[in-house]
C-alpha cells in the first residue's frame, strides 16, 4: 500500500481543465497532489483538437492563477458577439465586460489542446504529480481518510479524493451521487478552418432550422460550430462528417454560407503540433448532481458535478472556477469535511442556474424563438460576470 497520511495530501481524477486548476490552487496552498488521468497519453496528445472560449469569468478565474496572460499570448482575445438573423443580417452586437481590466480583453477564444498545454505546465511547475493509464476502480472512507484503489491495483490514502472526471465521471458513481447525462435532442459539430479577417469576435448566427457560429482562436484560426436540431444521437463515419457539415452550412445567408468553404475533409494540424480530426459531432449532454457533491472527504467538480450545454460557453469557467473557490474553501474550514460543505454551498446556485439556463437555451433554438434565446444568452453572460 502507497500510503501517505499528511493532513494535506489530495488525489484529483482527472487532468482536465477542472482537474488541473484544482490541483494548482491546492499545491498553491500547501497541499501533495497527485492527478491520476485514464488517458495513456502525455499533454500534447490528451485533448482533442478544436477550440473553445474563455468567457469573462474563465479569464478572471485564471488572471487569479496568473496564467491569463498566457491564455491570451496563445489564444485570440475579443469582446462582441454578433449576432445574426436567419436573413443574414446582423442583429445585435453584444459588448460583454471586461473582467481582468479595461485594457484587455473581455473574452479569449484558444485550441483546447493549447489551454491543455498550459495548465499542464503550471501543474507541474507547482509540484503537482500526474499519472497517466490510471484510473479510480473502489474507494473507501475511514474517519479523515480517503482509500482509493487504482486500476493498477495500487492503493493510496490521502484527506481528500476529487472527482474531476467529466459528465460521465466513474468518481461520482463510485460515490453514490445521483445523477444521469441528458440528451436534449441536439448534435453539435465543430470544425477547425482559417480564421476569415472579417472575424474578429464570436459570431452567432441564426437558421430556419439549426444554429451556427464562429470563434477565433489564434491570428490564423478559428473554429465553426453548428447545433443540428431533431438530430438523432449516434456515430457517422469520419468520411461523411465535414460533406454533412458542409451541407448543412449551406443552408445560412451570407457569412454564414461563407464558412462552409472553409470546411475540409483532411486531417488539421493544430496548433499545439498534434494531429486532430478536422471535424468533430457530438451530442448536446446536460448533468446536475441533485442534492450535495460531496460524501465525506471526498467531492466531484467540473462536469462531474454540473455539466451545462455548450451553449453559454461557460463549462470551462464554471471548471477553473471550481478549482480555485474549492482551494479558498479549504484554507479556511478546520476540516476538509467543513471546506468541501462550505464549497458545495457556495457553488450550487451558480452552476445550477447555469446549467438550468443552457437547457432553456436549447429549448428555444429548438423553437426557432432565436432572439430570446440571444437575449437569455447575453443576460447570462452579465449574472456569470458577478463575482463567484
Amino acid at each position: 500500500m502507497d500510503s501517505c497520511r499528511g493532513e494535506r495530501t489530495a488525489v484529483i481524477v482527472g487532468a482536465g481543465v477542472a482537474g488541473l486548476t484544482a490541483a494548482t490552487a491546492l499545491a498553491r496552498g500547501g497541499w501533495q497532489v497527485e492527478v491520476a488521468e485514464i488517458a495513456e497519453a502525455g499533454p500534447a496528445e490528451a485533448t482533442s483538437g478544436w477550440g473553445l472560449c474563455l468567457t469573462g469569468p474563465s479569464l478572471r478565474a485564471l488572471d487569479e492563477l496568473g496564467l491569463a496572460d498566457a491564455c491570451l499570448a496563445e489564444g485570440y482575445g475579443m469582446s462582441t458577439i454578433t449576432h445574426v438573423d436567419v436573413h443574414g443580417e446582423p442583429a445585435g452586437v453584444v459588448r460583454l465586460p471586461r473582467l481582468i481590466g479595461a485594457r484587455r480583453p473581455a473574452m479569449a477564444g484558444i485550441a483546447r489542446p493549447v489551454l491543455h498545454r498550459i495548465l499542464y505546465a503550471e501543474a507541474e511547475r507547482c509540484g503537482v504529480s500526474v499519472r497517466h493509464g490510471v484510473t479510480m476502480t473502489a474507494v473507501d472512507q475511514e474517519g479523515e481518510l480517503v482509500r482509493v484503489r487504482w486500476s493498477d491495483g495500487t492503493v493510496r490514502e490521502v484527506a481528500l479524493l476529487v472527482g474531476a472526471d467529466g459528465i460521465r465521471s466513474s468518481v461520482r458513481d463510485l460515490l453514490g451521487l445521483e445523477t444521469s447525462p441528458g440528451f436534449h435532442g441536439q448534435m453539435v459539430w465543430r470544425a477547425l478552418v482559417p480564421r476569415p479577417r472579417w472575424a474578429t469576435g464570436v459570431h452567432q448566427f441564426a437558421g430556419k432550422t439549426d444554429t451556427a457560429g464562429l470563434v477565433p482562436l489564434s491570428d490564423r484560426q478559428a473554429y465553426v460550430f453548428l447545433t443540428e436540431n431533431g438530430a438523432e444521437r449516434g456515430v457517422l463515419p469520419d468520411a461523411e462528417l465535414a460533406p454533412r457539415l458542409r451541407q448543412l452550412l449551406g443552408a445560412f445567408p451570407g457569412r454564414g454560407k461563407e464558412i462552409r468553404s472553409l470546411v475540409t475533409e483532411s486531417e488539421s494540424e493544430s496548433e499545439s503540433e498534434s494531429a486532430s480530426k478536422s471535424v468533430v459531432r457530438r451530442p448536446v449532454l446536460t448533468a446536475l448532481v441533485d442534492g450535495a457533491w460531496n460524501r465525506g472527504n471526498a467531492v466531484v467538480i467540473g462536469d462531474a458535478a454540473h455539466a451545462p450545454a455548450p451553449q453559454m460557453a461557460s463549462g470551462a469557467a464554471l471548471a477553473v472556477e471550481d478549482g480555485l473557490v474549492l482551494a479558498r474553501e479549504l484554507g479556511r474550514h478546520a476540516s476538509v469535511e467543513a471546506g468541501l460543505r462550505a464549497f458545495v454551498g457556495r457553488r450550487t446556485r451558480r452552476c445550477r442556474t447555469l446549467v438550468e439556463t443552457s437547457v432553456a437555451i436549447v429549448g428555444l433554438e429548438q423553437a426557432q424563438r432565436h432572439h430570446e434565446a440571444y437575449a437569455l444568452v447575453d443576460s447570462c453572460h452579465r449574472l456569470m460576470a458577478e463575482p463567484a
